[in-house]
């Protein structure tokens, strides 16, 4: 009886023991649970930074510092000749419609300026159609001040051009009944097109009206008479057309919140752009519906005679050639291999990500601080940039119609002799899920339906939220493109980008990689893509590291200058310091200077950009360059060849005999 009754004793001290702890664990889960905050980018940078805060030990030059080749150009579009100031009793008034994304906005309005500049023409200030389409869009704002600073625009190019915000009062009824001539010219269009053509007609109707759908009306490259004219359009990318304040009061915020850890970043675009993939036929590197919307979008350009081929092309033959993006997570192996840790800052840029979080997926494993403007901005700070929009009333789903009693019966009747077959089943109901997002109408359709109003209004949004990403990218330390503008297609948002970190300090780390040198790189460690052999790391190092140079920098002109003039605006544009050693000197088909051509810099500016160059030990510029201190060493260890005959594999790189070079 002893004994049971010792039993019972701790079996209650059991039990008691189980519930004080029950209890315990219950009201730490009840504190606790106030603490729990939603996860964030910024505390996790702030987590991974925390023991190397206010140290610059990964500061290296052999990632972050400037590129030595190219200091000595420096960014000089002022006019150098005999340049008189426009009068105000010219030809007559040029007003103009904007169609396209951010890109092409960006390079037709510099082609506008220029042409109303030849012309000797009043420029309205073009209606950015993205924007005044869109239904709701804050009343804040006009068209063109939507994305840009009017006032700002007009003010800084007043010597150029004159600019007014609309035409006068005795036009505007005129022109709401269609009465002035309109013109729809191509991107490629001549000089001469515009003193033949529109010249006799402006002075004949004193309004004319041009629609720029291209990104650009204007031939990229302008006879050597013409210099000027080049000149003029950087002063109007890279000077006259600033966002509006409130995007540059958040861009440079968000600068200086990736700049708070005391570390360099490294922008990224992945150009996997719906558009870009439909142009050069990528269709096939996606899977499922995304294929099916590249096709989609592909099948409604060819109808539009935007391309000229087939519908189906061998999307893997176009990879392996260099014409498709690279996937971000061919770019994350890229970047290993070149030295940067997993610890990098990366910012990830472009309003159109196509495929979504999914294709990131590999990219943020190597990378973890992948960031972009939704983790560095709070959702006030992006509505307020928006402005206040009258709400849109979104159609009512529409029911799928049912087939009658009558249409039933005959289905049966014409089935066929006995044993008759089974009915078909029910069609699958459409969830509301299925629908939700721009691509939703394919699980319905097979003909793409028009924007709806929410889609206008998104479109829209993305001007804006491209704004944000171009100034974060050219204030970067690092750029690298996953795709640019080879000479096909038209200006993308890389290209521009590109061109202005090359016209406003052209030392600053700009990759500019051949994708057709990688796309072979990549088939020969196809089965080792992420243990990869010791000569393919050296072989991107070494490929990678010209880029940046004057061997990437003489590729990317001979490619990408015949199309779009601002993704290189050299030698036009820029100015030499004076140095011992001699440019190389490089020209394109036509005799023109592609590189090597620049003036020599004025006095005044070689005193202060030689100073410059020579105290590069701290941060300039929002660049580091950082001479003094250790390499960064990867994390990553290299792996030793385990095969004889790797040591006679040669390296793929450019060498300078590729180029035609001119002394």
């Amino acid at each position: 009886m002893v004994f049971k009754s010792k039993i019972k004793w701790v079996a209650i001290l059991v039990l008691l023991l189980s519930t004080g702890s029950l209890l315990v664990h219950l009201s730490m889960t009840k504190f606790s649970s106030m603490d729990l905050v939603q996860y964030s980018a910024m505390a996790a940078l702030s987590h991974d930074f925390a023991s190397i805060l206010g140290t610059q030990s990964i500061r290296t030059k052999r990632l972050w510092g400037a590129v030595n080749p190219l200091e000595s150009l420096q960014p000089y579009a002022n006019p150098r000749g005999s340049y008189p100031v426009p009068n105000k009793r010219n030809n007559g008034f040029i007003y103009a419609k904007v169609f396209g994304g951010f890109e092409k906005i960006r390079s037709s309005i510099c082609d506008l300026v220029t042409i109303s500049r030849l012309l000797n023409a009043t420029l309205v200030l073009p209606e950015i159609q993205e924007s005044s389409r869109s239904k709701g869009i804050s009343y804040k704002f006009k068209s063109f001040s939507y994305l840009y600073n009017e006032d700002e625009f007009i003010a800084s190019l007043a010597t150029d051009v004159i600019i007014v915000k609309s035409l006068p009062e005795n036009l505007k009824a005129a022109r709401k009944r269609n009465e002035f001539p309109t013109f729809k010219p191509k991107s490629y269009a001549s000089p001469n097109f515009y003193i033949k053509e529109i010249l006799p007609q402006l002075k004949k109707a004193k309004v004319i009206g041009l629609i720029v759908s291209d990104g650009g009306c204007l031939q990229s490259i302008l006879p050597p008479s013409m210099s000027e004219y080049q000149r003029l359009r950087c002063r109007v990318a890279f000077h006259a057309l600033q966002f509006r304040s409130e995007i540059q009061l958040l861009g440079r915020r968000m600068v200086e919140r990736l700049r708070a850890w005391g570390q360099p970043f490294l922008a990224y675009h992945t150009g996997l752009v719906r558009d870009i993939l439909a142009y050069h036929g990528c269709a096939e590197i996606f899977q499922d519906v995304h294929t099916e919307l590249i096709q989609s979008r592909r099948a409604q350009m060819i109808k539009e005679g935007i391309v000229k081929e087939e519908l189906s092309v061998d999307s893997f033959s176009r990879r392996a050639n260099g014409s498709c993006p690279f996937m971000p997570e061919q770019v994350g192996l890229l970047l290993r291999a070149m030295g940067y840790p997993p610890k990098t800052i990366i910012y990830l840029a472009g309003s159109e990500t196509f495929g979504g979080q999914r294709v990131l997926i590999p990219l943020r494993a190597m990378f973890t601080n992948l960031l972009d403007r939704t983790s560095m901005c709070s959702k006030k700070e992006l509505s307020a940039l928006v402005g206040p929009e009258a709400p849109l009333r979104e159609d009512p789903d529409k029911k799928h119609p049912t087939k009658s009693e009558e249409q039933l019966k005959e289905e049966w009747q014409r089935a066929g002799p006995r044993p008759r077959p089974l009915p078909p089943p029910p069609d699958r109901p459409i969830y509301q899920h299925e629908k939700e997002g721009w691509y939703g109408w394919i699980t319905e359709t097979d003909i793409e339906p028009n924007p709806s109003p929410m889609d206008l209004r998104m479109h829209a949004h993305r001007l804006l939220w491209d704004a944000l990403d171009y100034v974060v990218s050219v204030e970067a330390d690092a750029f690298f493109p996953g795709f640019d503008n080879d000479g096909s297609g038209w200006p993308d948002f890389s290209s521009l980008v590109m061109g202005q970190r090359l016209y406003e300090s052209a030392a600053s780390r700009t990759y500019r990689p051949d994708r057709k040198v990688l796309a072979d790189l990549f088939n020969m460690t196809r089965d080792n893509m992420y243990h990869p052999k010791h000569y393919w790391t050296l072989s991107v190092k070494e490929h990678l590291n010209k880029s940046l140079g004057e061997n990437g920098l003489i590729r990317h002109s001979l490619l990408s200058k015949p199309v779009s003039f601002l993704s290189h605006p050299l030698p036009e544009c820029s100015c030499r310091i004076s140095s011992v050693e001699a440019p190389l000197r490089i020209k394109s088909s036509d005799d023109q200077y592609l590189y090597g051509g620049e003036d020599e810099c004025p006095k005044w500016m070689q005193q202060s950009s030689t100073a410059f160059i020579l105290d590069s030990s701290g941060a300039a510029g929002g660049k580091y360059y950082d001479n003094e201190l250790p390499d960064y060493e990867s994390d990553q260890p290299e792996q030793q060849e385990s095969d004889d005959s790797s040591s006679s594999t040669p390296l793929l790189s450019y060498n300078e005999d590729d180029f035609e070079a001119n002394d």
